[in-house]
């Protein structure tokens, strides 16, 4: 099968977040299996930088100014880049200026993505044509809309990596892009006077996804469906809607192989991990201790991961023999708690205000513990990072963290399944209660060990969603 991704970012070649992580391991692993898989990405400054060489495929006359489309073969997988200086040649994040506040032309930047998707499917490169589309998140959203509108024969599949961003713009952009007015309402992009991309991809897609079996159920309930719920419901009923986890590209994430880290190691010589550990330790200025856990927390500082839970907690948490490694940027509230936090506790909790992708790696490999507390997680990335490490996940039992994380019970353990410690409802006190059982743990050495053996035993490969896509794919009429 021909396929083709549609998205707004791809690692190493520009991330912000696991979007990322997913394109650059999902369509590497289709292709691995046998696939004949593209891509199509903006061509943002970063990426021209790190591509090289290209050939041309055409020059385009679009509703968002002349572009050209570029094209490589990167890695095994088709690339192709969407040449438009004027739309994309820009510093920094690739949605939002240094003031973190959203380019206002945003609707023209990611419709054109859409568009260009779309074009593709329709013939636009006389060499390649896909047999499916693969949309990825709001900026990837028009393009089965644009399918819909142009009756292009090409199925299409959208996939949710975090439904709380619409991609919400005026309704009056709607001539602008190109797409005729009988799609502005209800059953289309209407979404409470505006248009949502989002919403255009799930009504208009063939198939729905989502990247974990319980969000997909979480999100057509009124308190995860953002107003989506009820369309979410409807697809689902039509057996339109689906949850296929993530998985970890081990070429990046593997205790063994990594080069980030101060020394490798695996399930069957696991000395490594202690020294990984002191390493962390001095990096964060914490006493060098063996005795008591080290939990590390990798993620933005939002509500949405629980960074707020995590802070209510800290007083009592701080209070029981352990340290803490945080690194993040986010809310500018809850930096600064953070970092006054560390300030009042030095011997205790080391915090690192930025994003840094070599001590992510350092961090998941030394700790003893990852703290996941979200309030909602589609999926979920760093929790499978520490499984693949043997950093037990401490998370909230939501999303991809309910589906990928097995609470340490008696049972659990007598049934050799337990992998990480796991808390139900979003308060302070409901993460002490998940330590507490996680502390008690530790005092057992050989229970701790057996469980992190679970743990680095548990399969979240990319080449599992990678079959799973294939049978969706193959299942759509």
């Amino acid at each position: 099968m021909k396929i083709l991704h549609i998205c707004s970012e791809l690692y190493p070649l520009v991330k912000t977040g696991g979007l990322a992580d997913v394109l650059g391991a999902l369509p590497f692993a289709q292709h691995a299996a046998g696939q004949d898989v593209r891509v199509v990405l903006p061509n943002y400054p970063q990426v021209a930088e790190k591509i090289g060489e290209t050939g041309h495929v055409g020059y385009y006359h679009t509703f968002a100014g002349d572009i050209e489309l570029r094209y490589t073969d990167y890695h095994g997988v088709g690339l192709y880049l969407i040449n438009c200086p004027h739309l994309y040649q820009r510093g920094g994040n690739p949605y939002h200026d240094q003031h973190y506040a959203d380019y206002g032309d945003n609707y023209l930047r990611f419709g054109l993505l859409g568009w260009v998707g779309a074009s593709l499917a329709a013939g636009a490169d006389t060499w390649w044509k896909p047999d499916l589309i693969h949309c990825h998140d709001w900026q990837a959203g028009l393009a089965p809309a644009y399918l819909a509108a142009w009756e292009v024969p090409v199925k299409s599949v959208f996939t949710i990596h975090n439904l709380a961003y619409a991609g919400i713009f005026n309704s009056r952009h709607m001539a602008e892009l190109g797409l005729p007015q009988d799609m502005y309402g209800t059953y289309g992009l209407e979404f409470y006077g505006q248009i949502s991309y989002l919403k255009a991809g799930l009504y208009y897609a063939d198939h729905i996804t989502t990247v974990s079996p319980t969000y997909a159920r979480e999100i057509t309930l009124p308190e995860h469906g953002y107003g989506l719920h009820g369309l979410l419901g409807e697809r689902a009923a039509q057996g339109r809607l689906s949850g296929i986890l993530n998985g970890v590209d081990d070429t990046i994430w593997n205790p063994d192989t990594d080069t980030n880290i101060a020394k490798p190691y695996n399930s069957g010589y696991m000395q490594g991990k202690r020294v990984n550990k002191h390493t962390l330790q001095q990096a964060f200025n914490l006493p060098t201790d063996d005795s008591v856990p080290l939990l590390v927390m990798i993620t933005r500082l939002t509500e949405q991961k629980g960074a707020d839970i995590l802070l209510g907690a800290a007083e009592s948490l701080l209070s029981r023999p352990l340290q803490l490694a945080i690194l993040g940027t986010g809310a500018p509230d809850l930096e600064a708690a953070f970092r006054d936090l560390a300030g009042r506790h030095p011997e205790k909790v080391g915090v690192r205000i930025t994003y840094n992708e070599a001590l992510s790696h350092q961090m998941i490999a030394g700790g003893d513990v990852i703290l996941v507390p979200s309030r909602f997680e589609p999926c979920g990335l760093t929790q499978l990072y520490g499984l693949k490490y043997g950093t037990l996940p401490l998370v909230r039992a939501t999303g991809g963290l309910a589906d990928t994380v097995t609470d340490t019970t008696a049972d659990s353990v007598a049934a050799r399944t337990a992998t990480g410690f796991v808390f139900h409802q979003p308060t302070p006190d409901a993460l002490l209660g998940a330590a507490g059982r996680m502390l008690e743990t530790w005092q057992n050495a050989k229970q701790w060990a057996s469980i992190r053996q679970n743990a680095m035993a548990a399969d979240f490969g990319w080449h599992k969603a990678a079959a799973a896509y294939d049978a969706l794919y193959n299942s759509i009429p």
